[in-house]
């Protein structure tokens, strides 16, 4: 059985581990980094088999018109069981039906989001991080 927690506290190691085990890139060699990431974040969903983390996801927003999506990661050993679709479904029952949710997609991940109701936009614009 799988338990999901709202903000719970998570080590900045278990995070990193994750990630590795999901195929996500995120500096998970900076394990100082993955801490404020977290700590600064808004919202943080994490799921739980027993005592070990499965999967995360993490998100900044400001609870009326919109919300960023900026991490969810599911350990591979736990992936095809729904675990990323509802850490996505708690996002979205925690910010409200005022609230966009949006996100950028790595190349790998393009034929999920559809999956989970998300719609391709055109209009976007980035300017990346420097490292």
């Amino acid at each position: 059985m799988i338990d999901y927690r709202r903000n719970a506290p998570l080590p900045a190691a278990e995070v990193a581990r994750v990630f590795d085990a999901s195929g996500i890139r995120r500096p998970s060699d900076d394990l100082a980094r993955i801490e404020r990431m977290f700590a600064n974040a808004d919202l943080v969903f994490s799921a739980w088999h027993g005592q070990r983390l499965v999967g995360v996801c993490r998100a900044l927003t400001d609870f009326s018109y919109c919300c960023y999506l900026s991490d969810l990661a599911v350990d591979r050993a736990y992936q095809h069981r729904g675990i990323g679709r509802t850490l996505v479904e708690r996002v979205r029952q925690a910010i409200g039906r005022e609230v966009s949710l949006l996100l950028l997609a790595a190349p790998e991940a393009m034929d999920y989001y559809p999956r989970l109701g998300f719609e391709p936009v055109d209009n976007g614009f980035l300017i990346r991080r420097q490292r």
